[in-house]
């Protein structure tokens, strides 16, 4: 646990949102932090539902934590939210991801778990670059990124879509090891959201999904190009 727990020691500051009235998931996220080594680090940042308006909520917790970092001096700040589960986590992999940081201080955005629009290989086989597609379950922002939005009031552009814009310095575990629960969602607003991901095995393995394309897009089509060729031939050479 020793090990494990010095590999996080890149982060200054590390919170988790949750609702007030969501114990549960808060003694689930605790279980899940206590696997990586972060029982005595993670910070729980209790907020309140006050209105209808989920999306600015989450924004605004989100932003929070960003303040409080900022506010405590830190140069690099985790952010997880009360549904994560830990798979495939490697305290090495970490530890060589968070060196690679070191020598690429202008990064942005580390993601432990999110899904992506695309994926490169780095000089680090344990970091990926990535462009972000959506979820904010468990991510890391530098001091210097996290300046430029923690103060941004909320103009209608949802978390899950906040990193989209960024087109370099953003990368992500590989593989990444942080996914969301399925809880049942307090998103009240999309409720057939949880619908549609049971549809497709929930999100868990849909972010794996993601990860495994875009890691090895070209292959797939590939495979798939053959495979559609193959068909053909079948069908012709029986003419």
């Amino acid at each position: 646990m020793q090990k494990t727990t010095h590999v996080w020691d890149f982060f200054d500051r590390l919170y988790c949102i949750s609702l007030r009235g969501r114990e549960d998931r808060r003694q689930s996220a605790f279980n899940e932090f206590s696997k990586v080594g972060l029982a005595d680090r993670v910070e729980f940042v209790i907020v309140d539902r006050v209105s209808n308006d989920f999306e600015r909520e989450v924004y605004e917790s989100h932003m929070l934590c960003l303040q409080q970092g900022l506010k405590a001096g830190a140069n690099n700040i985790v952010i997880f939210e009360d549904d994560v589960e830990f798979d495939r986590f490697n305290p090495e992999c970490l530890e060589k991801c968070t060196e690679f940081l070191k020598q690429h201080p202008e990064w942005k955005v580390f993601l432990l778990g999110a899904l992506i629009r695309s994926s490169a290989k780095t000089t680090e086989s344990c970091v990926q670059q990535v462009r972000y597609q959506s979820l904010t379950h468990a991510y890391a922002l530098n001091r210097q990124y996290a300046e430029t939005i923690a103060y941004v009031p909320w103009s209608g552009i949802v978390n899950d879509t906040l990193f989209r814009p960024l087109k370099e310095d953003v990368y992500a575990i590989y593989p990444m090891c942080a996914f969301q629960k399925n809880f049942t969602s307090d998103n009240y607003k999309y409720p057939w959201l949880a619908w549609i991901r049971g549809l497709f095995g929930g999100l868990k393995r849909i972010q794996k999904a993601y990860e495994f394309y875009q890691r090895h897009r070209l292959a797939v089509i590939t495979a798939h190009i053959l495979v559609f060729l193959a068909f053909l031939f079948l069908i012709f050479s029986r003419q």
